[in-house]
Order: structure tokens, then sequence, then C-alpha cells
């Protein structure tokens, strides 16, 4: 159950009953909804799609929405590749007079094999972008993200006499490339549909569950994706004097470009280089013509961005030149500057929350520090949307101590293991996303 003090004056909502009229506040109309939305966690857990391939979720999506009354536009998305087609879901609900207000989900998942042991784990194996065969898993929680989207748009669809204004709900694709947010904006989503006064979005992670977490500014990192394909010469594996072997060259660069973060990077300034996959090769007695590297680069600061990428473009020309090897291809797919809460919403929405959740809600000032992660959320708020970014916990709190206890850490998001317990994530999820919609539309907001 949600804490009981989220019977709020302002949540009270008069629902008329069969011969009687009932006054139900927002964790009564939650637990109402919450078998229908774990059912509905659950399917989509088991049936994930990569990015650039939500095709069914997104339909889902869409259907559920229009059973709740709003209108709804699919297929929202441009991107700079033809072949590559857009999946967001638009839902807009106008009720008067009053702000327009954003929520956002993600909708993808990861290229994982879950190892989660869950009854309802996934199964499913596809193609990636370059053919190869992978398992699938939403080990980052967007299906936890889908289903809070749903049961808010639900709870505010019945709280209409709570709000004023215009609803945006957004199911947004491909978060994990960093490509979805700028695919739907270079669509027209703030042209075609009106532009939002405020943005909130909410992600699970492996804090306790019945927790949530909200941070004054800067609240995650900057990420660059970069792929580097190593050229070299095929020969037999017993005539490497015939070769140029691209392994070798991938291995000195993987192991060099970690002095960016050693060497060259202040110790006192945040930055990761990680070299997330290395592929090259069929058998061993076959010494390969090409090895593609992929990378992810994360930083807070726009100056220490820039140091890992020229220092990662260097130390690969420098790799190759080392090797008598053709100078590599690279290229850098995708960027995605830092989530940034704005103040002024972190302070009215935190002091709901806190009323709301008592000591179950942290409250983090600008000084503390960011997440290491990314998000493409940062797109809309570079668009010119206040948003704040809200944090659910999603882990058991047994587990937790259990793993404190053990000295082993526990599962996070993209691991295989991730495994959020859906009821207590769901419910926190509905009624932070909804309680943020109603501190800024309640026709007594200011």
């Amino acid at each position: 159950m949600l804490p009981r003090n989220l019977l709020l004056p302002l949540l009270l909502v008069t629902i008329v009953c069969v011969n009687a009229t009932a006054q139900l506040s927002l964790d009564v109309l939650i637990d109402r909804e919450i078998g229908s939305l774990v059912t509905t966690y659950k399917m989509l857990h088991s049936a994930p799609e990569l990015s650039h391939h939500e095709e069914k979720t997104s339909a889902f999506l869409a259907q559920q929405l229009r059973a709740y009354g709003y209108a709804v536009t699919e297929n929202l998305g441009k991107y700079d590749r033809p072949e590559l087609v857009g999946y967001g879901v638009v839902a807009v609900m106008k009720n008067g007079d009053g702000p327009t207000i954003l929520v956002r989900s993600d909708l993808d998942a990861l290229p994982v094999e879950e190892k989660s042991g869950l009854p309802y784990s996934s199964t499913v194996r596809t193609k990636t972008e370059a053919g190869q065969d992978t398992s699938v898993m939403h080990a980052c929680g967007h299906d936890i993200h889908i289903t809070s989207l749903l049961g808010t748009a639900k709870m505010l669809a019945e709280l209409k006499d709570q709000w004023r204004g215009t609803l945006i709900l957004i199911g947004q694709p491909a978060e994990e490339l960093g490509r979805g947010a700028k695919a739907m904006l270079a669509d027209g989503l703030f042209t075609r549909f009106p532009k939002p006064d405020y943005g909130f979005a909410a992600h699970v992670g492996p804090m306790a569950a019945n927790t949530m977490y909200v941070k004054d500014g800067t609240v995650s990192s900057t990420s660059q994706s970069v792929e580097i394909t190593f050229k070299g010469r095929g020969a037999h594996g017993s005539m490497p004097a015939a070769s140029i072997d691209p392994i070798v060259i991938g291995a000195h660069f993987v192991s060099d470009v970690q002095t960016i973060i050693s060497r060259e990077k202040n110790p006192a300034a945040f930055g990761v280089v990680t070299v997330g996959s290395f592929q090259s090769g069929t058998v061993g007695n076959i010494i390969p013509s090409e090895a593609l590297l992929k990378l992810t680069l994360r930083s807070y600061a726009p100056e220490v961005a820039k140091l890992l990428l020229d220092g990662v473009l260097r130390t690969a020309k420098a790799s190759a030149d080392m090797a008598n090897a053709p100078a590599p291809e690279i290229k850098v797919p995708g960027s995605t500057a830092s989530v940034v809460n704005d103040s002024g919403l972190v302070g009215r929405t935190s002091e709901v929350m806190k009323a709301a959740f008592g000591s179950r809600a942290i409250v983090a000032p600008a000084t503390a520090t960011p997440s290491s992660a990314s998000e493409d959320f940062s797109e809309f708020i570079a668009a010119g949307v206040p948003a704040v970014f809200f944090g659910i916990g999603g882990t058991d709190p047994q587990v937790l101590s259990d793993a404190k206890a053990k000295g082993v850490p526990v599962p996070v998001n993209h691991s295989p293991f991730f495994a959020p317990v859906p009821e207590p994530a769901i419910k926190t999820g509905v009624a932070v996303l909804t309680l943020a919609v109603l501190t800024v539309a309640s026709p007594d907001a200011k």
C-alpha cells in the first residue's frame, strides 16, 4: 500500500456509485487498478522489443490510451536513416484552460539474455541492427515506465475535476540509443502538438521499493556513442607476417584509451570511457580484415565530453598508425546531454512528494553527485520544457539488506538479473507522476 497520508485534500475525488457516493483518494484509486497494471507489466516484460522495433509495444500503448479517452497519434519519429521507423506515441487530453504538461515513458528493451529466473522472464530472441542473433530483455525497467504511464493516464482521466489544462502523454522509442526523443522532435512533436509548459518522467532503479528520489539541478551524465572500425589485412592464422591484424590493433586501443581517464582528465572531474563491444573474426585460424569496437563516453561537463571524444579519436588513429594500417573508420552515431531538473519545479513537486511519502521521499540538493547513467529525456528539456526527472525505487528492501550483509552488489539497470518488484514500483511510479501533474495543473496551482 502507498502511504495513507496520500489522503490529501487536493486529491479527494467524488465518485458516484450505485445508491452511494464514496470519497476515494489517489492511493485507493491506484489500489483498485494495481492488479490489472501488474498483469500488464508482466505481459510487457515477457515481450520486449529492441530500439527501432517497438511496433507491438507502441500499438498496445496507443490502444490502451484511446480506451482511456485520449486522442492518440502513432508512428511519430523522423530519423536520418529512411529504413528506421518512428514508433513514437502521442496521447492528448484537453481539460479546460490551464498549462500543457508532458509525461513521458520510454518503450525499448535491450539486447540482454534474462537470467532473473522470474516466471514471466523474457525468452525473446531477434536480430540486432547488424544482423546478429540476440536475446532481448527489459533490463532497464522501461516496462515499469510504460505501465506507470498507463496508470497515470487512468488516474488523471478519472480525476479530471482536480486539474485543468492539456495532458500530452509520450511513448518514446529508441531511448537506449539516444535517438528517440530527437526523432520525435524532428517529426514536429512541439509544432504538431502544443508545446508543454512542464515535463515529467520517472525511472526505476535499484533503490528500495516504495521510495522515490528527486534531485535539483543536474541529474544524469552526458553520453556519446562511438563506433570504430579498424582496417587490417586478412591472412592465414599461421602466417601473421602476411597480415595487418585488426584484433591486435583493437586490443592496443582498448588498453591505451584508458590513459585518457588516468592521465589526461582531471581526477576531480567525472568521466568514463567504456568499450562495450569488440567484434572481429570467425574462427581461430583466420586473421580477419576488420574489427568493430563500440564505445560509450560519459561525463557531466561539456569540456570533459570534448576531452574524452578528442582522446578517443586520437588514440584510435595512433593505434592504426602504429600497426601501419589504414586509418580507422569512426562514427559518432548518437550523443545525449545531461538531464537538468528545473529548480523551481523541483521545489514545488518535492514538497508534495514529502507530504505523500514522508521519509520515503529522498530530496537531494544540486550539490549531490548526479547519476553516471544518461537519458535522452534531456532533449525535451533542451527544446525549452522545464522538467523534473524522478527516480523510483524498485528493489525489495530485503534484497538490499541481504546484499549489504554479504558484501555483494545488487543487480542494477542493464544487468541480466535486474528484476524490479512490480507492485510497489508501479504504485510509486503512478503516484509520483500523477501527483506531479496535479501539483502544476490543479485549479488552485500558482
